[in-house]
């Protein structure tokens, strides 16, 4: 979730000026609705140029609430209507003429990111679709491991510098209990540990350090994957918008090795809830750790909680899953995004 000026990261510390959010209990803004709304994506993120640790996003643009912007559209999305239901998920970008966008700029070492959640926040993937040059469609093998509303993104660029994060909703069918997310700061997924530490504080730029281990022991060995050893995506929760960054930092080469931690300086745009999801990459699997952060309303002092408590390492209520090619089409023995 990004070309041109949103994609070039590296640097000193990526802001994160989280976009708007993600629907609780399955609340989702139908696309006839968010399709009015505007969306310009690349603002948001003033990477390395902040302005400082007041910085704000509030004026920029939120991504991820439309399914057109930057004169293109995400066409209705194909996929298996139910749970178990082995198959393929296919879009097109289309212009807002109608014909298909074939041309595209690589961004994060990939041509299209996509980014699937049920509403609730649960079911996270981040995936990497294969284009059919001839015929403009994206797609890769699909199936639901669970039933409910998702959102899904389709986050690029054009190949003439046109960048957008465009999503669509897909109904599963079935019933399903939503899970509620409860603020966490700790991530368990495949034996690895991670630890969120710093807040986010509305309206202004605040650092948090993602710290993976596993069996008690720093990570060291983390792998670059898509130009950055992690891959932050934010979501807040209400209205699902998307934002998609990398920390900054020179990008790492293949065969380097990083870790344990890995530090972004993030900017909330307003007070509640954020959903946080970082990719992590070690010995060629990429692996998924999700986080429930509270944005207090104006800016705390720096180096301090806004409600004045200590973190507390509680548990993830999110399910965090690794992406695996079962669901998400995508394989890990990759050294990219």
């Amino acid at each position: 979730m990004n070309a041109g000026g949103r994609l070039a990261l590296y640097g000193a510390g990526v802001v994160v000026a989280f976009g708007a959010a993600f629907g609780l209990a399955g609340a989702v803004v139908p696309d006839s609705v968010v399709a009015g709304w505007t969306e310009r994506s690349g603002e948001m993120e003033s990477h390395g140029a902040h302005g400082g640790p007041e910085a704000t996003a509030t004026s920029a643009g939120l991504k991820g609430l439309s399914l057109s912007a930057e004169g293109m559209v995400l066409t209705s999305v194909a996929a298996p209507a139910a749970v178990g239901e082995q198959g393929t998920l296919s879009f097109r970008i289309e212009t807002t003429a109608g014909a298909p966008v074939t041309r595209f700029a690589r961004t994060h070492e990939k041509d299209m990111h996509l980014m699937v959640v049920r509403s609730d926040g649960a079911a996270f993937r981040h995936v990497h679709p294969t284009l059919d040059a001839a015929t403009g469609t994206w797609s890769l093998p699909w199936s639901w491991a669970e039933p409910g509303t998702y959102r899904v993104y389709a986050d690029f660029a054009a190949q003439d510098g046109a960048a957008a994060t465009l999503t669509r909703t897909v109904e599963v069918a079935g019933g399903f209990t939503p899970v509620d997310p409860a603020p966490s700061r700790v991530s368990t997924v495949d034996g690895y540990t991670v630890t969120l530490d710093g807040d986010l504080a509305a309206g202004a730029t605040r650092p948090l350090t993602l710290s993976v281990a596993r069996d008690g022991a720093p990570v060291r060995d983390l792998q670059p994957y898509l130009g950055a050893f992690g891959h932050l995506v934010a979501l807040r929760q209400g209205d699902l918008a998307f934002l998609h960054v990398h920390p900054e930092g020179t990008e790492p080469k293949a065969g380097d090795l990083g870790g344990p931690a890995i530090s972004f300086q993030a900017a909330a745009p307003t007070a509640g809830r954020y959903l946080l999801y970082l990719d992590f990459q070690v010995g060629g699997t990429v692996r998924t750790a999700s986080f429930v952060v509270d944005a207090q309303p104006g800016a705390a002092r720096d180096g301090a909680r806004n409600d004045g408590a200590q973190p507390s390492p509680q548990q993830t209520t999110i399910p965090a899953q690794p992406q695996d090619g079962g669901h998400g089409g995508d394989t890990h023995d990759e050294t990219g995004h």
